[in-house]
């Protein structure tokens, strides 16, 4: 039994040879899939998605802030702001549209319900683009083409999509109603629908899905169309519930990411590795829309990310945490400044809303090297009272060496009244001998360490954390770029047509869709935000090197706009790993 279905009469062990799998308790069949439907087996999809680990984390998120509380079906529906965010493709980490393809159609196609997002997460997949089916759509939604049926039969398919099939169920109606197929054929061309990359199956329904639609009075035209339409799933089109489960998860990460936008690069972070982002572009993202993001700290970071009131509040109100002097000394100062560098960093979008709302707090996970295991100490600890030294926490959450160190390196002791050097010459100063007493200080003289430079500090935190608040590693080249003609990412939002440019970043995402003709769609990010690239294969194959392996880029190239969708189509390019490299040479390492 699987899910309260009978799967096999007997013991499935007795039909199908089973495994043991990687993961404990688990096992599988070995068998194709199609073997299975051959003997009669059920075969049941059950589809894991992150993002529904990332909601449930941050609807536990806001009840503990607010204490409000929401779930799937509680999200305020068809909230006009959020289609507005979409509407300008605003959905970085939004479940199934952060992808440059969808962030390029979604100004287009411009979602004003939750249909419209069905629609949205079906259209820019192969199938429909392979079978010709969204330009149509977009011409005839925009009323640029006529919305004709060549029957009211057909209509009532096709009705909800202006005459476009953009789901298997409409194509298997399509077939009964406009062709004469029986519900068993109709079942034998979804199937075909599947198999149709593999074998060409689906060519055997031609004659007499055109033929029966002209004995109905249709078209031979409108016929043939409809057929390659069809023919377009088998290249992966979706079947509309299916699309309507996903555009649920769109709407209310989007709502999550519109009203609560801590909140949801919170839980993004503490559901990581998922969709196309990194956390540095996720936080990026949340301090352009407003949000305050404060540092890894030992006494105020958990694993997890946080929400907090102030970040320039430490937690001597907490329960347990004391007043003393010896609790406050450097944290607040420390808060402040952090705080200060979110304003210094001048990349938020004006257009764009202010978040009002709590403070992100950034948790231990980002550190590299880290473990949930291995700051549970800490958490207790911190439960306990405030840290005051590295000895303290050392003694108090039995933190090994090596994990204070790699704190150290993340320049997470500032509460301590510690900076990077100090806090890693205090680890390295601590005793070898166990136990160590409480409260316990090195005793040597510490020396006068000298301050990080700005490229020391921004090359330390990417190296620790893999992002910074204090700087971008564009923004340390920005003198030499400017000599160089190279604009920041920012003025390609307002450019017109046709303009050229220079653009340069770090390379986030490089695609190469097997619809695109052998176009590459490249992503940079500089201390502005992001430009999206276009490369044509002659470009790509030119600069082939510094395409597909360079971590910065410079290309230069032409504006092309269709309203707010900005690409920069790109002839030529030039790989700038070596300048951030030759930067972070120049700049001493912290220890």
């Amino acid at each position: 039994h699987v899910g309260g279905f009978v799967m096999t009469r007997g013991r499935l062990d007795e039909v199908v040879p089973i495994g043991n799998a990687a993961m404990a308790e688990r096992t599988v069949i070995e068998w194709d899939k199609d073997d299975l439907d051959a003997l009669g087996i059920l075969k049941v999809d059950v589809l894991g998605l992150g993002m529904l680990t990332c909601l449930r984390k941050g609807f536990e998120l806001l009840a503990r802030h607010t204490g409000k509380r929401y779930d799937l079906a509680t999200v305020p529906a068809e909230d006009a702001a959020v289609y507005d965010m979409l509407c300008r493709a605003d959905s970085l980490g939004v479940f199934q549209v952060e992808s440059r393809a969808q962030m390029s159609m979604l100004p287009r196609l411009k979602p004003r319900c939750f249909y419209d997002l069905v629609i949205e997460v079906a259209i820019v997949r192969p199938g429909p683009i392979q079978g010709n089916m969204v330009h149509p759509y977009l011409r005839r939604r925009n009323g640029e083409e006529p919305v004709s049926y060549p029957s009211e039969d057909v209509r009532d398919v096709l009705g909800r999509t202006l005459g476009i099939p953009l789901f298997q169920e409409q194509a298997m109606r399509l077939a009964v109603v406009a062709a004469g197929f029986t519900p068993g054929e109709a079942d034998q061309l979804r199937r075909s629908m599947g198999a149709w990359r593999r074998s060409g199956d689906i060519e055997r329904f031609r004659n007499k899905l055109v033929s029966g639609m002209k004995a109905r009075g249709l078209s031979e035209d409108f016929a043939e169309r409809c057929f390659k339409q069809i023919s377009g799933f088998g290249e992966y089109g979706f079947p509309e519930s299916h699309a309507a489960s996903f555009a649920l998860l769109v709407y209310v990460s989007a709502w999550l990411k519109r009203y609560h936008p801590a909140a949801f690069c919170a839980s993004l972070i503490n559901s990581w590795p998922m969709g196309f982002y990194h956390p540095a572009q996720l936080v990026r993202d949340a301090r352009e829309h407003g949000v305050e993001v404060a540092p890894i700290d030992v006494n105020m970071s958990g694993y997890d990310c946080r929400l907090e009131k102030e970040a320039t509040e430490v937690r001597a109100t907490d329960e347990g945490a004391g007043t003393s002097d010896e609790a406050t000394k450097g944290g607040r100062g420390e808060a402040t400044k952090v705080r200060a560098t979110n304003e210094e960093a001048g990349t938020r979008d004006p257009a764009r809303w202010g978040a009002e709302g709590p403070v992100l707090r950034l948790g231990m996970r980002l550190i590299k090297g880290i473990s949930r295991a291995q700051v549970e100490g800490i958490e207790r600890g911190q439960r306990e009272r405030w840290f005051t030294s590295v000895a303290d926490i050392a003694f108090r959450s039995g933190t090994s060496r090596a994990t204070l160190a790699r704190l150290a390196a993340a320049d997470a002791m500032r509460s301590l009244g510690l900076d990077r050097r100090e806090a890693f010459w205090q680890v390295l100063a601590l005793r070898d001998e166990a136990p160590m007493w409480e409260g316990s200080e090195p005793e040597e003289e510490e020396p006068n360490l000298p301050e990080l430079s700005l490229e020391e500090t921004v090359f330390a935190d990417y190296e620790s954390i893999g992002l910074s608040l204090n700087g971008h590693p564009m923004s340390l080249i920005r003198t030499e770029l400017k000599r160089m003609g190279i604009v920041q990412s920012r003025v390609l939002r307002s450019s017109a047509q046709g303009r050229w440019y220079r653009v340069a970043g770090l390379v986030l995402v490089r695609q190469r869709p097997s619809t695109a003709l052998g176009i590459v769609f490249c992503t940079l990010e500089d201390e502005t935000g992001t430009a999206n690239l276009v490369i044509p294969p002659t470009v790509f194959d030119k600069y082939r090197r510094a395409a597909q392996g360079a971590v910065a880029l410079l290309a230069e190239g032409r504006v092309e706009r269709q309203g707010d969708v900005v690409h920069l189509k790109v002839s030529r390019m030039e790989d700038l790993s070596d300048s951030l490299a030759s930067l972070r040479t120049r700049s001493r390492d912290f220890h």
